[in-house]
């Protein structure tokens, strides 16, 4: 078995998908969860503005709507949580992405004042981090206040991470990859973009240029020049469809030496 067959089985990625029948794997797959853990009573997404948290988002909406109607518990509450560092350049698509998703709660927490904090105690025992650090460290805070939230509101964190980003280990160690629970992580780029259209997603946020605007240095710097290969080229990828030999090693590449990345901690 080739490497891509071996990557493909794993993630669990489907060559072809039909939206409806996707979004539904994923309604139910989180309302059986919700159901067989009854202490939790609400589902907790970071909103970002970018596709993967949109889609998130709005199948938690659909997801609590269909449990408060079918359990007549409205106890059951979806919460977004707008975590900017400072201001965010593309806050008016944050805004667009909560009018769309229609959250009971929504909570602004910027994390901005606690990295730098951390970042100042960390450079009075003489430890600088570098900007790339700092970017990590943001997606570290923006994890540990949702997991703070939830604990107090009864919550489950929703992960956003997909198929196309673990592939390619293009997440945050214990950041955007610490969660309870990943709906979407079968599903590569396109066919986020195929769901989110089929849910009357507004055009400008499920075609928007992905980026994980991490790092100060180089903002609203897109994920695919970071990674040196499109989301096109990679989902095709992982649909097992052949594709130009220098794009497939940087994809195979990007597996194997981010392995540690999906894997539990070792022990003896």
């Amino acid at each position: 078995m080739t490497l891509q067959k071996k990557i493909i089985k794993l993630l669990g990625v489907k060559p072809t998908i039909i939206p409806e029948i996707e979004i539904k794997n994923c309604i139910d797959f989180l309302k059986n969860y919700l159901l067989n853990h009854v202490l939790l009573k609400s589902l907790i997404v970071g909103v970002s503005g970018g596709q993967d948290s949109t889609l998130t988002a709005k199948l938690c909406q659909i997801t609590i709507e269909k449990l408060r109607n079918e359990k007549q518990d409205m106890t059951y509450q979806f919460i977004a949580l707008r975590l900017p560092y400072g201001i965010q350049s593309d806050e008016k698509d944050c805004q667009d992405v909560i009018n769309f998703i229609r959250p009971d709660q929504v909570f602004n927490v910027n994390i901005k004042e606690s990295v730098l904090s951390s970042e100042k105690s960390l450079k009075k025992s003489g430890i600088i981090i570098s900007d790339y650090i700092r970017g990590n460290e943001k997606a570290r805070e923006r994890m540990k206040v949702q997991y703070s939230i939830a604990a107090i509101k009864n919550g489950l964190v929703v992960g956003t991470g997909h198929a196309a980003e673990n592939v390619t280990g293009f997440f945050t160690k214990y950041g955007d990859s610490g969660t309870d629970i990943n709906p979407i992580s079968k599903l590569n780029k396109r066919q986020i973009q195929l769901l989110l259209k089929k849910l009357n997603c507004p055009k400008h946020l499920y075609l928007k240029k992905p980026m994980a605007d991490l790092e100060d240095e180089h903002p609203q710097q897109d994920d695919e020049s970071i990674l040196g290969v499109t989301y096109n080229i990679i989902d095709s990828y992982l649909e097992g469809k052949k594709i130009d030999l220098t794009s497939q090693k940087i994809i195979e590449r990007l597996y194997l030496n981010t392995l540690h990345k999906r894997n539990l901690p070792v022990t003896q």
